[in-house]
């Protein structure tokens, strides 16, 4: 059976975000991120002068960026963050014990380089009452008094406020070229959450709109500039059941396999809200293009709610965007993560790198992880879709209580995989 990858048109998108309502988008937001979806949507014809020279330009940084001498990579190696901001390699344990060698990422905040003072900055905002919308949604800015209340929570919590750190006598460009990138895969990932709002509207009447107001006014936001290293130096399994070239599906493996499977990056739910995806560039050690894909059967995977593996295979010009497990909560199941895990190229093709760039859009530190009224635990966290979670995957329930906050939400995801 062949799964094509849910697709709106950027222009179409635009459209949808100035009505109150389109039945035609809804049906594609039900399609990628309801119960029976992938968790997966390509926003697809992108404008070419908006993406595609800047999309180059980053993931070559990202290879070159990886490549760099360790003693220039350890300047930008944040211990005190757990690892979260600047550089980090061989840090997280996404399945089991094993420490993930196989790629290596950088850590940047996209829409500002120092989150404690663009808050305290907000906060003066709000306080003059210039944005009647920002100010109702940041009451719960209340729960911290302060200003020093919040440098203090920022002391404690490395992981979500440290301010970014860039390679910029190595790399001088990066900065520039990440931040520029990522604020627009956050500027489309506004409508997309506009749309799925209007979608889970007409599901669940109780709802209050949430996601596109958390993406759009939250400055918690997180870019992760992904460098897969060859397969060289992590071997890659030969999966048989895919057709080649294809979107396409095979049987679920026993969970043992699973952990086989995912050589290039384990399987694991976003947590976030929302997370925005490129779609991937492969290079030779030359930094040399390699187009098509050295091995049709590399790339992104997801595990699918009937326990079956896809493969998903992004169209050109188009940014991906996945639901996160807090849009799962915020919604009460409406819309559903789903696990995810990258595939490495085949030892024959042993020189080969994979980039590609996330953004991760989430809520703040402070921020309340309630559902919508009328929806219910069982609704959020239903059983059945636990079934075929792969080994690794933590559930939902192991990890979020009615009552938390976003940060302690993270902080407990964090312990999990780190």
């Amino acid at each position: 059976m062949m799964v094509e990858v849910v697709c709106i048109r950027y222009d179409d998108l635009v459209a949808a975000c100035s009505k109150e309502d389109d039945i035609n988008i809804n049906r594609l937001i039900e399609q990628a991120f309801s119960t029976t979806g992938l968790g997966l949507l390509a926003i697809t014809e992108v404008p070419h002068h908006l993406l595609t020279n800047q999309r180059l330009q980053l993931l070559r940084l990202s290879q070159r960026l990886a490549t760099l001498p360790p003693s220039q990579l350890e300047e930008i190696t944040d211990h005190a963050s757990s690892y979260q901001v600047g550089w980090s390699h061989g840090r997280e344990k996404l399945e089991g014990s094993k420490l993930d060698y196989s790629k290596g990422s950088f850590y940047a905040n996209p829409l500002t380089e120092n989150l404690v003072e663009t808050m305290l900055e907000r906060r003066c905002i709000t306080d003059a009452g210039d944005d009647s919308d920002l100010a109702e949604w940041d009451k719960s800015l209340s729960i911290i008094s302060t200003d020093l209340e919040l440098r203090s929570l920022a002391i404690t919590n490395p992981a979500f406020f440290a301010p970014n750190i860039w390679p910029t006598e190595h790399l001088p460009n990066l900065q520039s070229t990440f931040r520029e990138v990522g604020q627009f895969i956050h500027t489309v990932g506004m409508m997309v959450a506009k749309c799925c709002d209007m979608y889970v509207s007409t599901v669940c009447p109780t709802y209050i709109p949430v996601l596109e107001r958390t993406v759009r006014h939250s400055k918690c936001c997180k870019g992760r500039l992904l460098h897969y290293f060859p397969s060289s130096s992590t071997a890659a399994v030969e999966v048989d059941d895919v057709t080649p070239g294809t979107p396409g599906t095979m049987k679920a493996q026993e969970e043992d396999d699973d952990t086989q499977f995912s050589n290039w990056c384990g399987w694991h739910n976003d947590h976030g809200s929302l997370t925005g995806l490129l779609p991937a560039l492969y290079l030779d050690v030359n930094g040399n293009i390699v187009e098509p894909a050295p091995d049709p059967k590399a790339g992104l995977y997801i595990k699918a709610r009937n326990g079956q593996l896809v493969h998903a295979k992004l169209p050109p010009n188009s940014i991906a965007y996945q639901i996160g497990e807090t849009a799962q909560i915020h919604t009460g199941g409406i819309l559903k993560a789903t696990p995810h895990a990258v595939r490495g190229c085949s030892n024959s093709n042993n020189n080969i790198s994979r980039e590609t760039f996330a953004v991760f859009m989430e809520p703040e530190y402070h921020s309340t992880m309630s559902l919508p009224e009328w929806r219910t635990l069982a609704d959020t966290q239903c059983v059945e879709d636990e079934k075929y979670l792969p080994q690794s995957v933590k559930t939902l329930r192991s990890r979020w209580k009615l009552g938390m906050t976003f940060g302690e939400f993270s902080n407990a995801t964090f312990a999990a995989f780190h």
